[in-house]
């Protein structure tokens, strides 16, 4: 996953860490694929003390990085993952993961009761099996440094202003950089794009290319990159979280539900089929829905925990929100991705991807 030609590498956060406890030295080894902060060091040292086990979290960036990490066999394998409702159907379909025991993790019942109707949730179920268990969720909205841009933006069609060229940061991620690109053109579905509609996202993508200072990966880089460059506008791709890491860094910043509305995701736990002790994998899905660990992700990371209502800055309900779904084709969003970043040049009216 590199990138050449336009001078703004990608930048992969492949942060592995193990914390081997001494009870932990003769158990199993349990390996998690997870997102930036969904997983903190008190909550894997309490799990490790309590199932005599050890922990390895590797901390993925995208999407596309997630199946590339899941699919292989890179590390061993792995047995869990935290993984949108959208890109789930593709896992189910690959027979990567394997159908949960929701009855085997007691702590579901202390859910919210619109996470607890896990057959009412698309994209969890299916043929009857539930695969995934909600974890965090947040809208996608738009960023704005209010001392830069006055009056706040409306439209998510701000980053495309030629007043703030060179100071848009927008996130590395090609299926949602299609799917807002869509909903910022008007599409009534920006999930699934025929070829016309796809060729026109792509030409707006290749403008937005234009005006981005930098297509970040995490959290922690765009707080960096506002702080060392002069940002008048943040693609908000990781909702609260970010939005609280700004606050903290002392950045002035707000935060709209654009008038086309704003994506949202809702991540869950799903366990891989391969894993060879589905007990222990039902076990830390427990642990993660414990009031204890649901109460930290909220107050340290500013991520929505699905215990309890908190504080819904990125889901505001003044404005329209659009729940990810499946995308029409998630390997021609992702290779046409990498050839945006790579200096793809602008198409031809009449060219078609």
């Amino acid at each position: 996953m590199s990138d050449t030609g336009l001078k703004m590498p990608r930048i992969l956060l492949l942060a592995t860490f193990a914390l081997l406890m001494p009870l932990a030295q003769a158990g199993e080894t349990l390996r998690i694929l997870a997102w930036p902060g969904y997983v903190s060091q008190e909550a894997v040292r309490a799990f490790e003390l309590r199932h005599a086990a050890t922990v390895e979290v590797t901390v993925i960036s995208s999407d596309d990085e997630l199946w590339e990490r899941a699919r292989s066999d890179a590390g061993g394998g792995f047995d869990l993952l935290a993984v949108n409702t959208a890109e789930l159907k593709r896992y189910i379909d690959a027979d990567l993961v394997a159908p949960i025991r929701a009855d085997r993790i007691p702590n579901t019942r202390k859910q919210l009761a619109r996470f607890r109707k896990l057959a009412n949730i698309p994209g969890i179920s299916m043929d009857g099996s539930i695969y995934a268990i909600p974890y965090t969720y947040a809208g996608m909205g738009l960023i704005y440094n209010r001392k830069l841009v006055t009056p706040p933006p409306t439209s998510m069609n701000a980053m495309w202003d030629a007043r703030y060229r060179g100071k848009v940061l927008a996130y590395n991620g090609g299926a949602h950089n299609f799917s807002l690109t869509a909903l910022a053109l008007g599409y009534r579905d920006p999930f699934h794009l025929n070829p016309e509609q796809f060729r026109r996202v792509l030409e707006r993508l290749l403008q937005l290319r234009d005006n981005v200072l930098k297509f970040y990966s995490t959290p922690e880089e765009a707080v960096k990159l506002f702080q060392e460059h002069e940002v008048a506008l943040i693609f908000a791709n990781y909702g609260d979280q970010q939005i609280q890491e700004l606050r903290r860094a002392g950045a002035d910043i707000g935060y709209i539900v654009p008038h086309e509305g704003a994506l949202a995701w809702l991540d869950c736990w799903a366990i891989m089929r391969r894993t060879p002790d589905r007990s222990l994998a039902e076990a830390w899905i427990n642990h993660m829905l414990s009031p204890s660990v649901a109460t930290q992700l909220t107050q340290e990371q500013g991520l929505a925990n699905t215990l309890k209502d908190a504080p819904r800055t990125s889901m505001s309900e003044n404005g329209k929100l659009v729940w990810l779904e499946p995308v029409e084709n998630p390997v021609q969003r992702a290779a046409y991705w990498e050839r945006i970043l790579s200096g793809m040049p602008r198409p031809r009216p009449d060219q078609r991807p």
